[in-house]
């Protein structure tokens, strides 16, 4: 990804994962920083739109419920977590994993890091395949600081003022209140009107399934308040956020309830309200004990709720008839991490200690929607209590290691244990070799411990004596840098990694007759890989270049006729940035090529027998276009852009099996189509 079109010296100091936070090239883990830049350059809407573009992360948007899916290292959003500094983020599914990239806004965020690989000891259950943290801003320089920007864009090849397109408008005020205190508060607002397609919206009233949208209309509102104290070595700061979410479903079936007396009609139509609210406390201290002993504590408090309404709408006279609401999902959790560093005081060897509990509590799944709300009300808890340490000893100015251990006790398994030993050797040429093994465990969600879906049709059901999954990997990274010539600088990286899952849970049939299924630890999953990311900068251009190669091995014990070959995937990036300093003006091209991807399914053969074979799914590129300038001395900034230059709908693909009611689908849905964006900020320093 683009962080500058500048050939400078100043150091990236990264915090995730370290002890203390340090320059990237002193870093033990491989630490992937996108800047904040980069995110202004790309202009993305949510996070989801912003990884879209990174090496081995894959993003899938769903229509029907405005999330969007997300995989690294073909590993769905369960096995990563998302941090938001150094903290989990609370979402529908648990603390920290399964979180939709499309709820988390970009506006106050300094940095993010990205470390790939099983991060267990540092970040406990679910960071199997690496984490996600997200550093937010937390000073400004001046006095007082006010940004305001709105944002206009297409949605596909609609727009209007208010019923197409998106719409955004955002407000950040920022003040240091003397030398030692700093306030902030922001408010966002990201009105998206739905994608109609061949669809006729809400007033449409004919039964021919042609009413409401493809892609389901949603607003997001977020407000964020900051106080953030520093004094000498002492830090502190409290933030709160709150995250509302509105999306409405009109359904596509209209009884036009008709009068032969008459000979009128009055139609309706059966529709839905579903609301997402998101509360997050977060009060961080930082400082050392007798200037040596450093600390860094997080005490946190999260609550995500959903509510749905349900209601007939009288559509030609816009009422809304028999409302009825109700609460189908409730998370809350709290959560505290405390990190105590250079326990032991030598230059040669640095003793990190630390704490992580996470109490977690709440009701229902994302499954209940489709049940009673009424009768899933069942409160069940988590809780879990971490012990970790970690040692990194410096062996020589070139060669560091670092060994670390974790134990985990809850309240639902036996205690978890996870290791991990990463290592960086700086070669006398500027190249350094980075050696990253470690484990992690997947904690069941609650849909896997707890579902109950039984009536006379269905018998699908948890399993709350299911064990947490095991997870091992290994990364190797070595890279170098070249400084060529002053204006020319050169640096490339080339990785090799391996994924180990065991104890991986489906849901299997348990009993023929009657039919019935529950969840069981009895899967495999391995990956491997091997990919390289390259930059080149000259003057004021910049390229980066990144193609990975990722072989993916699911051994589904659960089915005695599954295939466990390996099936390989090739993806490609490229991100190029020219900026001309005169005219205040930068210009910037993103590139992802996803190649065909393949997964074993099972299917019915021309003999009626089920087997398993090789579906595919088409490859496709996506490509987007901004460009950024300056006026009146920096206080108005525009950028336009073009998303999906390429214009990617949906692709086809075999790769999946069929429902118990329906077949299995033929295309892959990625986009509405080539959309268009101007967004228009003004910055004021007082």
């Amino acid at each position: 990804m683009i962080d500058s079109t500048r050939v400078t010296e100043i150091e990236e100091v990264v915090i995730t994962g370290q002890h203390n936070p340090q320059s990237i090239e002193k870093s033990v883990f491989e630490v992937k920083v996108i800047s904040r830049a980069t995110i202004e350059q790309q202009a993305a809407n949510n996070l989801a739109d912003l990884l879209n573009q990174t090496l081995n992360i894959n993003i899938t948007p769903n229509t029907s419920t405005g999330k969007s899916g997300v995989s690294l290292f073909g590993l769905d959003a369960q096995y990563f977590k998302v941090l938001i500094d150094n903290v989990p983020v609370i979402n529908e599914e648990g603390v920290g994993n399964n979180t939709d990239l499309t709820l988390i806004n970009l506006d106050d965020i300094l940095q993010i890091e990205i470390v790939e690989g099983a991060m267990g000891v540092q970040y406990g259950s679910n960071a199997v395949s690496g984490v996600i943290n997200i550093i937010t801003k937390k000073s400004v320089s001046e006095k007082t600081n006010i940004n305001v920007y709105i944002q206009e864009e297409t949605v596909g090849d609609e727009y209007e003022w208010f019923d197409k397109g998106r719409h955004i408008q955002a407000l950040q005020i920022s003040h240091n209140l003397d030398e030692t205190l700093m306030g902030s508060i922001a408010y966002t607002r990201n009105d998206f009107a739905g994608f109609y397609g061949t669809q006729q919206g809400a007033m449409y009233d004919q039964n021919d399934g042609l009413r409401g949208h493809t892609w389901l209309p949603k607003e997001q509102q977020n407000a964020k308040l900051l106080l953030n104290f520093k004094k000498d070595a002492f830090k502190a700061f409290y933030k709160f956020d709150y995250f509302n979410e509105t999306i409405q479903e009109y359904n596509t079936v209209v009884d036009l309830n008709e009068n032969a007396a008459t000979d009128t009609t009055d139609p309706l139509a059966l529709d839905a309200l579903y609301t997402n609210n998101r509360f997050v406390h977060h009060l961080n201290v930082d400082g050392n004990i007798k200037d040596r002993v450093n600390y860094n504590i997080s005490v946190s408090y999260q609550e995500q709720n959903k509510d749905i309404e349900t209601y007939t709408y009288r559509i030609r006279r816009d009422q809304k008839l028999n409302k009825q609401e109700g609460e189908y999902l409730s998370r809350s959790a709290f959560f505290s991490r405390g990190t105590f560093s250079n326990l032991i005081d030598k230059k040669t060897f640095n003793l990190q200690a630390g704490y992580e509990l996470t109490n977690e509590k709440g009701f229902g799944s994302p499954l209940a929607i489709t049940i009673n709300p009424d009768e899933n009300n069942i409160q069940q808890r988590l809780n879990n209590y971490d012990f970790f340490t970690s040692s990194e000893i410096t062996i020589s100015d070139q060669f560091s290691i670092r060994p670390g251990a974790r134990v985990s006790f809850t309240n639902l398994f036996d205690h978890q244990y996870v290791f991990s030993f990463s290592s960086r050797y700086s070669f006398r040429n500027k190249i350094e070799l980075r050696t990253i093994i470690g484990s992690a465990n997947r904690t069941p969600s609650y849909d896997e411990l707890y579902t109950y879906f039984v009536d006379v049709n269905h018998d699908v059901q948890g399993n709350p004596n299911l064990d947490p999954e095991k997870g091992i990997s290994a990364f190797l990274h070595l890279k170098k840098k070249y400084k060529v010539s002053k204006n020319l600088q050169l640096q490339n990286k080339i990785s090799a990694s391996y994924l180990d899952v065991k104890d991986r849970i489906e849901l299997i049939v348990v009993e023929q007759t009657p039919l019935s299924f529950q969840y069981n630890n009895i899967d495999t999953y391995k990956a491997i890989g091997l990919f390289s990311e390259n930059t080149l900068q000259y003057d004021r251009l910049k390229i980066q270049a990144g193609v990975s190669f990722l072989g993916i091995s699911k051994i589904l014990n659960s089915d005695i006729n599954a295939n466990d070959d390996f099936l390989y995937s090739f993806q490609l990036n490229t991100a190029i940035g020219y900026s001309i300093p005169d005219w205040k003006t930068t210009f910037s091209l993103f590139l992802k090529h996803i190649g065909k991807q393949h997964q074993f399914v099972e299917k019915t053969n021309a003999q009626g027998a089920q087997e398993f074979v090789k579906g595919t799914t088409d490859a496709y590129s996506w490509m987007d276009a901004t460009i950024k300038k300056s006026f009146f001395k920096d206080k108005i900034e525009t950028t336009f852009g073009i998303r999906n230059l390429l214009d990617i709908t949906e692709v086809n693909t075999s790769a999946f099996s069929g429902g118990a009611h329906n077949g299995p689908p033929t295309g892959l849905t990625l986009g509405y189509g080539r959309s268009y964006f101007l967004k228009i900020a003004y910055h004021l320093n007082l």
